[in-house]
């Protein structure tokens, strides 16, 4: 498993991610929309990496979601690109 630069494991920083991107119903709608999503995919994408990824791309292409999400989970923007980054190496 791939450490970013804070220590954490990519995987579980985008899980949190995810998280807290789910924890708003608009954002979370938006997500799936924007995704084509499911409820079921998104559960039966939790353990992939490449969703993972693709989750924390989400919160990259609104930067405004970038910012907050990083605040809310205590660490830099830029781990939350490092992470999608690991996830997709």
């Amino acid at each position: 498993m791939n450490q970013d630069t804070n220590g954490a494991a990519p995987e579980a920083l985008a899980l949190s991610a995810l998280a807290w991107t789910l924890s708003e119903e608009a954002r979370a709608e938006r997500l799936l929309a924007t995704t084509g999503l499911t409820p079921e995919g998104l559960r039966s994408g939790l353990g992939d990496p490449a969703f993972l990824a693709a989750a924390l791309r989400f919160l990259e292409a609104y930067e405004p979601d970038l910012l907050a999400c990083a605040e809310a989970l205590d660490i830099s923007p830029t781990q939350i690109v490092a992470a999608r980054r690991s996830l997709e190496s």
